[in-house]
């Protein structure tokens, strides 16, 4: 069993060792007197579990060394020390933010018990926050989650554009999210509560998508059996979402014209108006402004829909996003296929970043969802990527060097580069390369690696290692 690492903040320093002698080996015990956080900085990068000494003279400078330990650090329990004398002291702990309480002096089994219950809820608690951080990421856009700073503003004016009831374009190439951003503006606004009716223009006859969009009456044609409304009927007081929309007949866009223009439309086989209150968000892949100019779409309408633009950029254009969406894709399919996979191996890492992704988001989402699948372990390597992400060993070594120094710059270089992208923290970089947090420390010294040191992604190696046996 790990040993606990516990901190006494006590004045009488004779208790505090004396109460961590009786804890045994499955405790680590530090004893200050300290009584400000500031001055506890190395301390607090220690502990695990706090006990602190309330049976003092200063009893509201103990507890406000609860509360500031607390807010400064959520995850750390706090067990206070209570002398009988002060009534009521305990509630005033836990209101201040302590786990438990227990009398001074305390007993050593009662005290042993509750550091351990306390230190497995909330490491719990902590890697639950730690994983909701990984997956949540950055600021999103409901369904949508973006890092690059393009998609942050264009987060932010969806978000502006929303609650006003104006007509939107998103324009975008194939599999960039255009729905999911129309669904996002719809949920945003003051229709949230109202329907949301998709329809897709793309590859459908002109007949079809006329029925489809407005419906018809009984008897309008052969089959027509019974009455259908259509989606523009069935989006009253909501959201209309119409993609590909530069597919659509220009015979039909009339008539799509005056459901913007007046509010009405005709069923298939009727004349009686009916009346809509729609939000129209389209979708196109296309240029319409050069449809417009070859007379393919109308201007009027373009003009009409296109009352505000949202453009969203490819996935190739904003490779920082890469590593976020990957994740939450990760996450959604572990879950899906009840797979134990967790995280990606810095070379699989590097060659979803580095790849085009000529199918932009779609294509990343179906590449981690093939990479859960056939994954045995927890961490997706290289291996278990498409063969087209793999990219040949490309590293050259230098002239006149030896094997055995090629084999130190590779593994400083990989080392290094994995350490930048876990962000310095070295237990996520040691579970990353699949050794031991204690050789990798070892490592670090041996290869006179500093933290301060800029990563050269130019001399970055290129061999792509997915055992730790590469490091041994």
């Amino acid at each position: 069993m790990v040993p606990v690492n516990v901190c006494f903040l006590t004045q009488n320093s004779g208790l505090g060792e004396a109460i961590g002698r009786a804890l045994g080996d499955d405790f680590t015990t530090r004893v200050s007197a300290e009584r400000e956080v500031s001055c506890l900085k190395d301390l607090s990068d220690w502990w695990e579990a706090v006990v602190i000494d309330l049976s003092m003279a200063d009893v509201a400078a103990g507890l406000r060394l609860v509360n500031e330990i607390s807010s400064a650090r959520p995850y750390t329990p706090i067990v206070a020390l209570c002398g009988e004398e002060h009534s009521g002291l305990q509630v005033q702990a836990m209101e201040q933010g302590a786990h438990d309480t227990i009398a001074n002096p305390p007993n050593v089994m009662e005290l042993r018990l509750i550091l351990r219950r306390a230190h497995k809820y909330f490491a719990a608690q902590r890697e639950l926050g730690r994983l909701r951080t990984t997956v949540q990421g950055p600021p999103k856009l409901h369904d949508l989650h973006a890092n690059s700073s393009e998609m942050q503003a264009l987060f932010r004016l969806a978000e502006k554009i929303a609650p006003c009831d104006v007509n939107v374009l998103i324009t975008g190439e194939t599999g960039t999210g255009k729905e999911l951003l129309a669904r996002a503006i719809h949920q945003s606004s003051n229709r949230a509560n109202q329907p949301l009716v998709a329809f897709s223009c793309s590859n459908l006859p002109e007949t079809l998508i006329e029925d489809e969009l407005f419906g018809h009456e009984k008897g309008a044609f052969t089959g027509a059996h019974t009455m259908r409304r259509g989606r523009v009927e069935a989006a009253d007081q909501g959201t209309l979402f119409l993609d590909e929309i530069g597919d659509m007949s220009i015979v039909l866009q009339p008539k799509l014209l005056r459901v913007l223009q007046e509010r009405r439309f005709e069923r298939l086989g009727s004349n009686n108006s009916i009346s809509v209150d729609i939000r129209l968000v389209c979708a196109t892949n296309r240029n319409l402004t050069e449809m417009i100019q070859h007379d393919q779409f109308r201007e009027d309408l373009y003009y009409r829909m296109n009352v505000v633009q949202l453009h969203l950029p490819p996935l190739r254009d904003r490779r920082e996003d890469v590593p976020l969406l990957a994740q939450v894709f990760l996450a959604a399919a572990a879950q899906r296929f009840d797979k134990k996979t967790k995280r990606f191996s810095p070379a699989a890492l590097q060659a979803l970043q580095e790849h085009a992704w000529p199918g932009n988001v779609r294509e990343l989402e179906n590449t981690i969802q093939r990479a859960v699948v056939l994954c045995e372990g927890q961490t997706i390597d290289l291996t278990d990527l498409p063969p087209a992400l793999r990219k040949p060993c490309s590293y050259v070594p230098s002239e006149g060097s030896s094997y055995e120094q090629e084999v130190r710059q590779f593994k400083r270089r990989l080392i290094l580069r994995t350490l930048h992208e876990c962000g310095w923290r070295k237990a996520e970089s040691a579970r990353a390369l699949g050794i031991a947090r204690g050789y990798l420390h070892r490592l670090i010294n041996q290869l006179e690696i500093r933290e301060d040191e800029e990563q050269n992604r130019d001399v970055s190696p290129r061999v792509m290692v997915s055992t730790p046996q590469a490091l041994m």
